[in-house]
């Protein structure tokens, strides 16, 4: 039975386990269903749930895509609490945190619970963010840059005209945009995860010094340019921006990512992550610092045993 099985290794971030030489490896994602037409999952209006958190990088993906395409009368969304505990992503109903919700559909207390709703035998771990079809009692998807995709196109037969014409996406681009969106992830958005969550002086340096060779490498891309490719919003934008916008509050000190920070070390990837934020709604109404900051610093006990927040930078984002 689920309930008599120790799960705690799947959801309690204290167990975070390290490869031999101290480095951090992330597990792929298990559910990588599409919602596509004649398929088992098909586009339905309030058909389906996104659970996501704010602090999550991975998350917030998603969170952006679904206000960019105007899914959120189409696609309802759960909040979880930023305080990651040893049960993993609590909802509100057991950590009544400021922003976060009740799960409106099970009253579930964790994240997990939807999980082994989903199977009973899932051993994998309780991530964010999660495609939820409410039909089948099931996860559609919990890969955040699949989910992004299908919100860019499955949608668009239910949506208006001038959303379903807006795509991150585009035929023209893609293989440029994969193309970067590779080597971001490696070293970027998973980069500073592996820099952080290093266990040994080698392993750190080893992620810490790609990190910001490729930063290095973005500032040159973005030098007079508002987005990575083409000269139009992307989902390499979306994609790279869920990491820069935590870079300053939370990757420089708390996953010692600091040889330079974004605000005073690179001018034109801190100039474009502020037009985002401040020019399109889609960034800065689902960007929480609150949410962010309190989870890595409360969360990451390994990383953070004493679970004090860190305060600054002041501001969290500079004016444009």
């Amino acid at each position: 039975m689920t309930a008599k099985r120790d799960t705690s290794h799947q959801s309690d971030i204290a167990k975070l386990k390290t490869e031999a030489d101290g480095s951090f490896k992330r597990a792929a994602s298990v559910f990588r269903h599409f919602i596509e037409k004649g398929g088992k999952f098909e586009a339905e209006r309030d058909r389906y749930h996104l659970y996501v958190s704010y602090s999550c990088p991975w998350a917030t993906r998603t969170l952006i895509v679904r206000k960019l395409k105007g899914l959120e009368d189409i696609i309802p969304v759960t909040v979880v609490s930023p305080h990651m505990g040893k049960d993993g992503w609590p909802f509100a109903s057991v950590d009544a945190y400021p922003g976060a919700d009740v799960d409106p559909l099970y009253n579930a207390s964790h994240v997990k619970d939807l999980y082994f709703k989903a199977d009973p035998d899932y051993t994998g771990r309780f991530t964010v963010p999660v495609l939820w079809d409410k039909k089948n009692h099931t996860i559609v998807n919990n890969e955040s840059s699949e989910i992004i995709r299908v919100f860019n196109t499955a949608f668009n037969d239910i949506i208006p005209a001038d959303k379903a014409a807006i795509d991150i996406y585009p035929e023209a681009h893609r293989a440029e945009i994969d193309s970067i969106n590779e080597w971001v992830y490696d070293t970027v958005n998973n980069g500073v995860y592996k820099s952080g969550f290093a266990q040994s002086q080698e392993a750190y340096e080893k992620a810490v010094v790609p990190l910001f060779n490729s930063l290095d490498r973005l500032e040159k891309i973005l030098t007079g340019k508002d987005y990575l490719v083409g000269n139009t919003l992307t989902e390499a934008d979306v994609r790279l921006f869920v990491t820069i916008i935590r870079f300053d509050p939370v990757y420089v000190g708390h996953f010692k990512c600091n040889i330079r920070t974004i605000r005073h070390g690179y001018p034109a990837i801190h100039s474009w992550m502020k037009k985002l934020y401040w020019n399109n709604d889609a960034f800065q109404s689902t960007t929480n610092f609150d949410h962010i900051k309190t989870h890595y610093y409360w969360s990451q006990i390994l990383v953070n045993p004493s679970r004090v927040v860190a305060v600054g930078p002041i501001p969290n984002i500079e004016p444009l």
